[in-house]
């Protein structure tokens, strides 16, 4: 049986349209198109419902027939989404307070999908965590109310089956998944005391041993918490507003990882800066992160928080796993320039590069070989549209919006998992009359009366630092990338052509030069200015054994820093002209 044609849902100020696709999206016949500007759109969790609100009304069909499933008068309607097994359809409108009723009305609407019934009309003031979250199967419903977090049983919403009472919970992520259900509860701290992140799994919300995971940490104004598939553990990214040192004008960050068994950690980041972007892989033994001040690098760790492969630096801030878990891409929008790497994870092999400037939006078909990209309003209001892409960089489809007319959102229709398989990886760009962006290497402008003569070597900011591999070999030894064995074998040759060239000592010299620990340990010359000379080339010399040492580790050095090993003989010729006059 083959499998089905994912549709791609265009939402603009001309409309609300379901395009038929890959790899050319054409209008999908059985869905009759909205000529309204719509205000938000969803599908279901499965995939066979889409909704929509467009200021008059919120529209429920089938996706497979267009066939329309129940239609509410709703026209303040901002946002909505269906439960996991679509009984329910949830609305939420903009909290107002009126003459009529001075406590306002009553905001979050619980409808049941099918005969259009309201089950339960509650409040909900804040946008943030406005729905509440399901477990798969519906058993289980939890929503926050006044810092702290309400439960709910078999859809019943008249009656709280539990609370879990704790001050100032101000924020919550439910895990995916069937039961036992499974929370992360987030609360900031306040006069000295340190945030805490804490995981509970259902009914066990109260007494000394109910935590199963809990990490307290510093410098915290906010959270970010996301559970992998399996709900095996969570990934919390905990941001400051400001960064007290000024390093950032982001603010500071920090990643922690709590695991369900009780392990947690500080992920710990080989380079200073932001956090980007975390994204768990699909199997939920891995995750990557993006990270450091610009030129960004991006590491994958396993579920002990090691470093597994570490892709370099480069203009990037955003990480997307495939549906299948297979592919991996870095892209790098919003002030970047839109370059995306596309690799494959099982090989760590890079796979294309492609272009996609002023792009606001990325998102993986579901069939793990297209995407969409798309510059959107409100971010950027001019160049508005989209693209169909294949992973090998061929560009399938483009599409640009009339001029005048804004898009606002594109997303794909979504399936079960297992409904595509995952296919093998290709290198080789797709057939395509759009052909391929790839991103061309860029040189550095040269003046017409210079181009005749030999190119100078450029010099470079920023040195990039190439990808290398960092899982742990069978000797308990890092294996290292190409570029690393090579390097490593370059320094082994190097330092066995000097033993070489070596001369024999004569029996009768000049008095042997002390080397500089040598000369620490002696007594000082008399001399202030001496002392001091010595003391400084010491201090060079001991900075330069231990670069040499990290080189020897397989770390790739800064351009700086190879510059400093290289001075190495001339500061020892120094330090042995002053002990000889001693």
């Amino acid at each position: 049986m083959a499998p089905p044609i994912p549709l791609l849902a265009v939402r603009g100020s001309d409309g609300t349209s379901l395009l038929c696709g890959p790899p050319r999206c054409e209008q999908y016949s059985s869905f009759q198109r909205d000529s309204r500007p719509s205000r938000y759109l969803t599908f279901s969790r499965d995939g066979t419902l889409v909704g929509w609100c467009n200021g008059h009304s919120v529209s429920v069909v089938k996706c497979a027939d267009g066939s329309v499933v129940s239609t509410f008068d709703l026209p303040k309607t901002a946002l909505l989404e269906f439960s996991p097994l679509n009984n329910i359809l949830v609305t939420w409108q903009p909290y107002t307070k009126t003459q009529d009723s001075p406590q306002g009305e009553a905001n979050l609407q619980l409808w049941e999908l099918q005969s259009g019934r309201l089950i339960k009309a509650l409040y909900q003031k804040k946008v943030d965590s406005w729905c509440p979250k399901w477990s798969e199967d519906e058993k289980v419903c939890v929503r926050s109310v006044n810092n702290e977090l309400h439960f709910y049983e078999n859809n019943d919403f008249n009656s709280i089956a539990n609370k879990l009472h704790m001050q100032k919970v101000s924020d919550f992520a439910a895990s995916p998944g069937a039961q036992p259900c499974k929370v992360a509860i987030y609360v900031p701290g306040s006069k000295g005391a340190p945030s805490f992140v804490r995981l509970y799994q259902y009914p066990v919300l109260g007494g000394p041993g109910a935590a199963l995971a809990n990490k307290s940490f510093f410098k915290a104004d906010k959270v970010m918490m996301q559970w992998n598939q399996k709900a095996s553990a969570v990934l919390v990214t905990a941001s400051t507003e400001v960064d007290k040192s000024g390093a950032s004008y982001y603010g500071e960050q920090t990643l922690h990882y709590l695991g369900v068994n009780g392990e947690t950690a500080l992920v710990q980041l080989a380079k200073n800066g932001p956090i980007y972007d975390t994204a768990w892989s699909p199997n939920s033994s891995e995750f990557c992160v993006v990270y450091g001040f610009m030129p960004a690098k991006a590491t994958v760790f396993n579920l002990k928080c090691e470093a597994v492969f570490d892709f370099g630096t480069g203009p990037r801030n955003a990480a997307y796993y495939s549906p299948q878990g297979h592919i991996l891409v870095l892209a790098g929008f919003g002030n970047l320039r839109g370059k995306m790497e596309v690799w494959d994870v099982k090989k760590y092999k890079q796979v294309s590069m492609p272009e996609a400037p002023d792009a606001t939006c990325f998102s993986w078909c579901p069939d793990g070989e297209h995407i969409v990209t798309a510059t959107c309003a409100p971010r950027l209001r001019v160049s508005n549209g989209y693209k169909i892409w294949h992973y090998t960089g061929s560009v399938l489809q483009k599409h640009d919006v009339a001029k005048g007319a804004e898009l606002w959102d594109v997303r794909w229709q979504p399936f079960l998992d297992g409904t595509f398989p995952e296919r093998p990886i290709r290198y080789q760009a797709a057939p395509s009359e759009l052909g391929s962006t790839q991103a061309a290497p860029k040189q550095a402008y040269r003046p017409p009366a210079l181009r005749h003569l030999p190119a100078a070597p450029s010099s470079k900011l920023h040195e990039e630092e190439p990808p290398q591999n960092l899982q742990t070999g069978p000797g308990g030894e890092k294996s290292l990338s190409k570029t690393a064995l090579k390097n490593q074998r370059k320094r082994e040759a190097k330092k066995a052509a000097k033993l070489e060239a070596k001369p024999d000592p004569e029996p009768q010299s000049a008095p042997p030069p002390v080397s500089h620990s040598q000369s620490e340990a002696g007594s000082g010359s008399g001399d202030p200015e001496t002392d001091k000379k010595i003391k400084n080339l010491n201090k060079k010399l001991r900075a330069i054994e231990e670069l040499k040492e990290q080189q020897a580790s397989g770390k790739v050095l800064q351009k700086n820093q190879v510059e400093k090993i290289q001075k190495e003989e001339q500061l020892l010729k120094e330090l042995q002209a002053l002990q000889v006059n001693l």
